[in-house]
């Protein structure tokens, strides 16, 4: 019952009271990083979502669109800005992933959506992160987030997916407070701190 209809009611309601609170500063970051970012705020990328459903997440934009001179882009801890760095450390650049949910590809809580190219790597156990919806946030978060291989952050996954309940969801978002504001498993650049996921050991 919680898990196929009362956690998606709390979702959109939690949804919708957070992005009503935080429209100040979702506003502001909006103004800075369109003046930072040559009037692009927004980062958007599709992603894999419950059932391996494709949709687009939306985040906002921490690194510039600088190149090199092959016409390449830079790497991304060349082309993070100062305050991109800022919003990435405190989180803040996951804030308009609340329009994900209120649309209903994701959940405030659950596995984070990963990239596309990573679906055929899954083997069967690893494959059940999609059994739900990705979230905001999730029990591999709160359990090292990046400073924890892939292995360990699809088994953290795939527990959660096994054990959802409102009581475990209470704790990864009482948690995930304390880590965003420890900025505890955080790094400035994904790509640098996580490297690809290749496909699995087994």
């Amino acid at each position: 019952m919680y898990k196929n209809v009362i956690k998606n009611i709390l979702d959109l309601l939690t949804a919708l009271i957070a992005l009503v609170a935080l429209s100040p500063l979702f506003i502001g970051i909006v103004v800075i990083l369109g003046i930072s970012n040559n009037g692009k705020p927004f980062f958007v990328q599709k992603r894999p979502g419950k059932n391996g459903r494709i949709f687009k997440i939306l985040k906002f934009k921490t690194m510039n669109d600088k190149k090199g001179p092959d016409g390449q882009l830079l790497s991304d801890h060349e082309r993070m800005t100062k305050i991109g760095k800022f919003i990435r450390k405190t989180s803040l650049d996951e804030i308009p992933q609340l329009l994900n949910v209120i649309r209903g590809d994701m959940s405030i809580v659950g596995p984070r959506p990963l990239l596309v190219s990573y679906l055929p790597l899954y083997n069967e156990e690893q494959a059940r992160r999609h059994d739900v919806k990705p979230g905001i946030t999730g029990w591999a978060q709160i359990n090292g987030r990046n400073a924890i291989s892939w292995e360990d952050k699809f088994k953290y996954d795939v527990w959660y997916v096994r054990n959802i309940s409102f009581l475990t969801d209470l704790k990864i978002l009482w948690k995930t407070v304390g880590k965003v504001f420890n900025s505890e498993g955080v790094s400035a650049s994904e790509e640098v701190t996580m490297e690809l996921f290749r496909g699995s050991k087994n």
